[in-house]
């Protein structure tokens, strides 16, 4: 176990300075910030002291090197746009974004297992199908649409949760449950081929013939298995949902990191997936060996 943390571990410092390498070389193609962010009377000094306030007027390959200094003591600079600590900013507006994205991300694991598990156990086709359908419908709504009809419903017309900003629990529903449901058909259908899958292995007919109820051998035996897949790409989605709080932020005027999460989603996945791995190998042992 200790050798796949330290591989796991290095692969994603690896990733983390590539990821810095190319953000810094991304940004100075993007054009002269002095340029962009200067209004057009702007002076030749004017531009010159702002890029010597910033440190472009330095040699491309120190201002490289000064970056991943930087960027290892934890200094990400100054926000150009708004004047003030690049991390501060982050840091301010992080738990938010972090309060709805994880409530989402649970909220939509938990809803994919319990329909998952009753579609399994019912065994009847017909609210299956009335389940997947429910599923695929909303997937196929956007997000920043499916939020409004929330607002709609339960805020404007049965007036039973508010309809903007973060303070209570009442707040966090309506957001929650917009990105939450977002992924479910994919959960439902990654589920239940998963148990489909393992319901024709060997170890669940012998427990069978033990004469093990069905609820036991899927609960015991199928469902560890089963959710191997589930877990690796309910990882990959929350690095995605994440980064995706943008829409429902603006929508709900939740007061996350919201736009400034953009900028750092790269940073995001690699930690996830990093968290993803470790999950992975605690509970499969045999990818410790591999």
């Amino acid at each position: 176990m200790t050798a796949f943390l330290i591989k796991r571990v290095l692969q994603s410092v690896l990733t983390i300075f590539g990821v810095l390498t190319a953000t810094f070389f991304l940004v100075r193609l993007a054009g002269d910030p002095a340029a962009l962010l200067l209004p057009i009377e702007a002076t030749d000094r004017d531009i010159a002291e702002f890029r010597r306030a910033l440190g472009l007027d330095q040699p491309l390959p120190i201002q490289y090197l000064k970056f991943l200094l930087s960027a290892i003591e934890g200094d990400f600079g100054v926000s150009l746009r708004q004047r003030t600590s690049a991390l501060g900013l982050v840091i301010e507006r992080l738990p938010a974004t972090l309060e709805l994205a994880l409530t989402a991300f649970v909220l939509g694991i938990v809803l994919a297992f319990l329909l998952g598990l009753a579609m399994r156990l019912s065994n009847s086709p017909r609210l299956r199908a009335v389940i997947m359908w429910a599923a695929l419908i909303r997937q196929a709504i956007p997000v920043f649409w499916f939020g409004l009809l929330l607002i709609l419903l339960f805020a404007v017309n049965l007036r039973w949760l508010p309809s903007l900003g973060r303070g209570t629990i009442a707040h966090l529903v309506l957001p929650a449950l917009t990105l939450a449901t977002y992924e479910l058909a994919l959960y439902l259908r990654l589920f239940n081929s998963s148990l489909a899958a393992e319901g024709q292995q060997d170890y669940v007919r012998t427990a069978y013939a033990k004469g093990q109820s069905r609820v036991s051998v899927l609960l015991r035996h199928m469902l560890p298995n089963a959710l191997l897949p589930l877990i690796t790409i309910a990882g990959i989605n929350l690095g995605v949902l994440l980064g995706g709080t943008v829409v429902t932020e603006t929508v709900f005027s939740w007061p996350g990191v919201g736009r400034l999460i953009v900028q750092s989603v790269c940073l995001i996945f690699v930690i996830v997936n990093l968290i993803v791995d470790l999950l992975y190998a605690y509970v499969d042992p045999r990818v410790r060996l591999s």
